[in-house]
């Protein structure tokens, strides 16, 4: 009897042993897991898979995040390592990953040379103040990845900060952004040919200077460059992806127009980003009154627009949540004294909507911005991105502005109004501006007139200035985009037109990654105050009671079980 059950419990013993070691084998060879969360937290999105499934040679991640950081890194530190650990899981040998850190064992001088060596790449430094026993000591980490693949190299940055937000909230930020980073850069470093991105000219747009850092910052995943609409050929348009229109100042002729109908009816992507009134504030700080008459501008592109379903507002939007600019307030020894002082037109827009485009994005600088209204049109579907807070004022043009505006304390009353929009999304299928149009003299390009678009995307922003580079009047260097110089403060229009761009040119659906939400679930810090004596008892008597009652009930059970 004793030997019976003895050789029974080595059989169980060994079957156990058995299919430990079989459940090892097989899963040598298929990756799965099941997630319980709610949002999915640690399930990669099958764009992901896909992208890790057809990796044909392989890509190496180099991420900076090694060292001794606060606990709030560490989080982002594990998240990383984990994000990266299951795509190896998909992707093989083909994703190889490191975490380094770029400073360590370097002298002073050897650490000027990575700064500078990864600012080139687009890595910047962020400074943490790290507690030690002696205190608080300044430290430097680089809160980003370098994806390399085949001689090719894309920067990822980590750390997605934004205005207003707690830390805690700017690192679940950061988490949740981790895949979208990765496999966007992914998938731009591994995929051969860069699409090509045009900025237009010839219509006084914004200069190859001031949009510098736009086309650098495009360069990683893009072919950027400038196009003339007047010489522009059919066999350009079609190598072309998207098309820019950053604040032109002299019209359009029908030709340049049939040429930009065409492309958008072909499937091409626009941004639209355009100034309808013409103001300033160099021009007003020449004149000396200080002040200027800011009047409508005549771009002959209203009703392109309007068959598209859209219309931009002649008109100036003054708004309280705004940007700074120095002001001479007097002279001491003959030096100006400048002053930092809100000014109503260079409206901060704050994106409140959830669009992958704009979530969780900080606030865009814009100058001199204009209201969009949307018209309903067939097969196409237009959505507000970005509009003003609910403190702001139109002012209809003509009007005139003037530096002395800056004296008077804004009324409140009169800034009270609803939320402008000033960047409008649209989708869908258009329909041609010269449908009912002979084609333009000169605009011919050798193909059929469409007179409809296949499914495609525009973008309109009613800010010209939105992707300009500030420059330095003293050396002519040019600051990054989104960096304002008088305030040095860094506003999110890099990352905006990245964006912008990647959402137009996706097809996979990997942008809707940017909407991936993990919620933080914080204890209720006055409902812990006020319970706190209840959960300390629980959590000290319960687990006691549980282990005496499986103590009585195991002692019981072997009684029964080996009694004679």
């Amino acid at each position: 009897m004793v030997n019976r059950r003895k050789n029974k419990d080595l059989l169980q013993l060994l079957a156990v042993f058995v299919g430990i070691v079989a459940l090892n084998f097989i899963s040598g060879f298929a990756f799965h897991r099941i997630d319980f969360t709610k949002e999915k937290r640690f399930t990669i999105s099958p764009v992901t898979v896909n992208i890790l499934q057809n990796l044909k040679k392989p890509v190496k991640i180099s991420v900076f995040l090694e060292g001794e950081f606060p606990s709030g890194f560490k989080r982002l530190q594990r998240a990383t390592k984990d994000l990266l650990t299951d795509y190896k899981a998909y992707a093989g040998n083909n994703i190889k990953f490191e975490f380094i850190n770029p400073l360590d064992g370097k002298n002073p001088q050897q650490q000027e040379e990575v700064y500078n060596e990864l600012g080139a790449k687009g890595i910047e430094p962020t400074n943490l103040s790290v507690k030690t026993e002696s205190g608080l000591s300044q430290k430097v980490i680089f809160p980003a990845a370098m994806v390399s693949f085949n001689g090719e190299q894309i920067p990822v940055r980590l750390l997605q900060n934004r205005m207003g937000l707690s830390p805690d909230e700017v690192l679940n930020n950061s988490i949740q952004n981790l895949e979208y980073a990765f496999s966007s850069a992914i998938k731009k470093v591994s995929s051969g040919g860069k699409p090509r991105v045009g900025f237009t000219e010839g219509h006084g747009e914004l200069s190859d200077l001031q949009l510098q850092d736009a086309m650098k910052a495009l360069a990683d995943g893009y072919e950027a460059g400038r196009i003339n609409l007047t010489d522009i050929t059919a066999s350009g348009l079609q190598k072309l992806k998207v098309m820019v229109i950053a604040k032109p100042q002299t019209a359009f002729t029908e030709p340049e127009k049939y040429k930009i109908d065409q492309f958008l009816m072909a499937g091409g992507k626009i941004i639209w980003a355009i100034d309808q009134v013409n103001a300033d504030l160099d021009s007003m700080r020449s004149t000396k009154r200080e002040e200027q008459l800011a009047f409508q501008k005549k771009l002959n592109l209203d009703d392109q627009l309007f068959t598209y379903g859209i219309r931009i507002n002649y008109d100036l939007v003054g708004d309280m949540n705004c940007a700074q600019i120095p002001v001479n307030v007097g002279s001491v020894g003959g030096q100006p004294q400048l002053q930092l002082v809100p000014w109503l037109f260079y409206p901060i827009i704050m994106p409140v909507s959830p669009h992958p485009m704009v979530k969780n994005l900080d606030g865009i600088k814009t100058e001199f911005i204009n209201t969009i209204d949307t018209i309903a049109v067939a097969n196409v579907r237009h959505n507000v991105l970005l509009s003003t807070s609910p403190f702001n004022r139109e002012l209809q043009a003509p009007t005139i502005i003037s530096l002395k505006m800056i004296e008077d304390t804004p009324d409140p009353k009169l800034f009270q109004s609803a939320p402008k929009a000033v960047c409008v999304l649209s989708e869908g299928i258009f329909k041609s501006n010269f449908l009912t149009q002979a084609i333009p003299a000169g605009a011919d390009l050798g193909t059929q007139k469409l007179q409809k678009s296949t499914f495609t995307k525009m973008l309109v922003f009613s800010d010209g200035d939105v992707f300009k580079s500030q420059v330095s009047g003293t050396d002519g260097s040019v600051f990054p985009l989104g960096y304002d110089r008088f305030s040095q403060q860094t506003y999110a229009n890099k990352t905006f037109l990245l964006n912008a761009v990647d959402y137009l040119t996706d097809d996979s659906g990997l942008i809707a990654l940017r909407g991936k939400e993990l919620k933080l679930r914080l204890l209720d810090k006055g409902k812990l105050v006020a319970e706190k004596f209840k959960w300390q008892l629980i959590n000290t008597l319960i687990p006691l009671i549980l282990m005496l009652l499986f103590g009585i009930f195991q002692h019981l059970y072997r009684k029964r079980k080996y009694a004679y």
